[in-house]
């Protein structure tokens, strides 16, 4: 199994376009166009679910942008909660962490907190799309021994408190 996409409900499916281009080097993978129907609606479990989707894509990673018509989405906060069931966010590894965050926040990108760098050398920071959608950017450290992973960082983190 490996990743192919991620879906993100949007209010506005060509600014969020702009925004993942811009801000992400993504590229427009489709052109955006009209969803709907009974295929939809059952894959979905969405009755009545129409809108308009944009795909946008760097690589293999390609990310599915919604913006539905029907039925009316309820407006979620730009300030939600991480910690909310659900998914979190996503993340996206970049080369230049520093370099990436100053171009974003030039662009009214707006993040959680400074960069942090956990004790592997690994440095991330959550940030929010146009629509409070949540991204982690991370920059690897050093070349990974076998337990530096996500859950060696927790660990190392948990017993500093």
């Amino acid at each position: 199994m490996k990743a192919h996409h991620v879906g993100i409900s949007v209010s506005n499916v060509e600014r969020a376009v702009d925004f993942y281009i811009t801000h992400f080097g993504m590229e427009l993978a489709t052109p955006i166009f009209p969803f709907g129907g009974e295929m939809i609606e059952d894959i979905q479990g969405l009755p009545g679910a129409r809108g308009r989707l944009g795909v946008v894509r760097r690589g293999n990673f390609m990310l599915e942008l919604f913006e539905y018509a029907a039925p009316a989405p309820a407006r979620k906060s730009p300030n939600y909660s991480v910690g909310d069931h659900g998914i979190s966010h996503f993340g996206l590894e970049v080369e230049d962490l520093e370099g990436t965050i100053e171009c974003m926040q030039a662009g009214g990108v707006r993040f959680h907190s400074a960069m942090k760098i956990f004790p592997s050398g690994m440095k991330a920071t959550y940030g929010r799309d146009l629509d409070g959608n949540v991204f982690e950017l991370i920059e690897q450290g050093p070349a990974p021994t076998p337990r530096t992973s996500v859950a060696a960082e927790h660990d190392q983190t948990k017993s500093e408190t």
